[in-house]
């Protein structure tokens, strides 16, 4: 092969390699030949269950976190539950929408059967919940597979953080997912969608204080805590708003955690730890740059730990091994 020839599949391979992803098998044009309409259906059905359910983005965005969380983007949370997987997890409790992963996948299966995964369908999903809700539209690569069964609930009771997570915890478990602090940080802006159990900020609220530097800003704290009050037998089903803008996706989450208005240990804690402290100032002023660091840690997070090529299945049903 002459050299110009060489340095010309050089150019090319420079070219086009942005279309792959490391994490193996992962492609931008996946579907193309087999299912190239597979975009268009997840977004149509999507929009037509957050019409009835207004809600449904927030629940999408953590049931994708659940799932990739324990044993990697695999579908597995959206099998049916049995008395020793996953989904049995005291830490899975309050997931939703998983059957709407289920029917979108059977409009899925109407027009292109056995070729698109569940895996991809609720990763999908979550870009188009962030995306409808006011956020950036993320451009995710596909070829995932679906997992042929459930973990156990133990792994998931080991892999999902606990409620009281702070920032070292949380640091950690996104460094395991290779994001950086700045994609740590961003990633939890998802929490600028949804609600928060009063079950699971309690211990923030009656526990003790002290001069804790995660405390919440007094008058906040008693609105919480009207929300939310001790010894209530409905703490499981009671909840607090995550922000004012609890339906939009946007920068809310940070300005409130500078005005001590962070619901979790960790949403207080990130404003005045010496290495998040920087990012959670700038993403409060620069929606922008919080939009960009997200879609790079969304990627980071949908793409670890995927099957891909022969591993794993395509199920011809979300919630049952087919």
């Amino acid at each position: 092969m002459a050299q110009k020839d060489v340095l010309l599949v050089l150019i090319l391979l420079l070219v086009f390699r942005p279309f792959e992803v490391e994490s193996g098998g992962l492609s931008y044009n996946f579907y193309d030949q087999s299912c190239p309409q597979v975009e268009y259906i997840v977004k149509a059905g999507l929009q037509a269950i957050s019409l009835i359910d207004p809600t449904t983005p927030a629940a999408m965005l953590r049931l994708m976190f659940h799932d990739c969380q324990v044993q990697g983007c695999d579908a597995s949370i959206l099998l049916d539950p049995d008395k020793a997987t996953e989904m049995i997890s005291t830490k899975n409790f309050g997931i939703r929408k998983r059957e709407s992963i289920t029917l979108i996948k059977s409009m899925v299966e109407a027009a292109c059967p056995e070729q698109v995964s569940c895996a991809d369908i609720l990763i999908l999903a979550a870009r188009e919940a962030v995306a409808a809700s006011g956020g950036p539209r993320i451009e995710v690569p596909l070829g995932r597979r679906d997992s042929s069964a459930a973990p156990s609930s133990k792994l998931a009771d080991a892999s999902l953080p606990p409620a009281n997570i702070g920032v070292d915890g949380m640091l950690l478990m996104f460094a395991k997912k290779g994001m950086t602090i700045e994609e740590s940080v961003a990633i939890m802006g998802a929490h600028s969608l949804g609600i928060t159990h009063c079950s699971n900020i309690l211990s923030r609220l009656y526990g003790p204080q002290g001069d804790r530097p995660d405390r919440m800003e007094p008058g906040f704290e008693m609105l919480v805590r009207f929300s939310c009050p001790l010894g209530s037998l409905t703490s499981k089903t009671s909840f607090v708003l995550n922000d004012p803008t609890t339906l939009m996706f946007d920068n809310q989450y940070y300005i409130n955690a500078m005005r001590g208005r962070g619901l979790l240990r960790v949403d207080a804690e990130l404003p005045s730890d010496p290495r998040t402290a920087q990012f959670v100032r700038r993403f409060a002023v620069d929606q922008d740059g919080f939009f960009r660091a997200f879609s790079s840690a969304f990627l980071k997070l949908s793409s670890s730990g995927v099957l891909t090529g022969k591993q794993g299945l395509i199920r011809k049903s979300c919630n049952v091994i087919s």
